[in-house]
């Protein structure tokens, strides 16, 4: 079990890491690595969502552990918007299929198309961890602004 004070580095620690894999996106894009892209984009959403169940004392086990149970007490209850919790599924298809089936490339198009929709994910899920930080009176997570397509 998890004392307070680890809890809260790691939701810190998580945020963080959501905001800097997030920054690496559009370099990716740009140099045409658009499974990696897409892979990174997936990875900065999970260290976000993972970020808040570890709040909510919720632990899984896998990444469709992750998915299923920020689906249950984040999704289903209205704290994020079912258009995101779609978006994290989505992602999720798109960066195994990017990482594990043979003969398959994301697109530049595809990538452009998803990032906003994934800066809008760390960027809600950072709003709901800062929130869980001011209840436990603790200050709230800097991050640097996100960069545009």
């Amino acid at each position: 079990m998890l004392q307070d004070k680890d809890r809260i580095e790691i939701i810190r620690y998580r945020i963080e890491n959501a905001h800097r894999t997030l920054n690496e996106v559009q370099l990716h894009i740009d140099n045409g690595f658009y499974n990696t892209a897409m892979n990174r984009m997936y990875y900065a959403c999970y260290y976000a969502a993972s970020a808040l169940l570890v709040a909510k004392h919720i632990t899984t086990k896998s990444h469709d552990g992750v998915k299923q149970m920020f689906g249950l007490h984040f999704v289903k209850t209205g704290i994020v918007s079912e258009e995101l919790g779609r978006f994290y599924s989505r992602l999720f298809d798109k960066r195994s299929k990017g990482d594990y089936e043979d003969l398959f490339d994301n697109t530049r198009e595809t990538c452009e198309n998803a990032f906003p929709d994934a800066k809008k994910l760390v960027v809600r899920l950072s709003q709901l961890a800062n929130d869980w930080l001011k209840e436990q009176e603790q200050p709230p997570i800097r991050w640097k602004p996100l960069r545009n397509i």
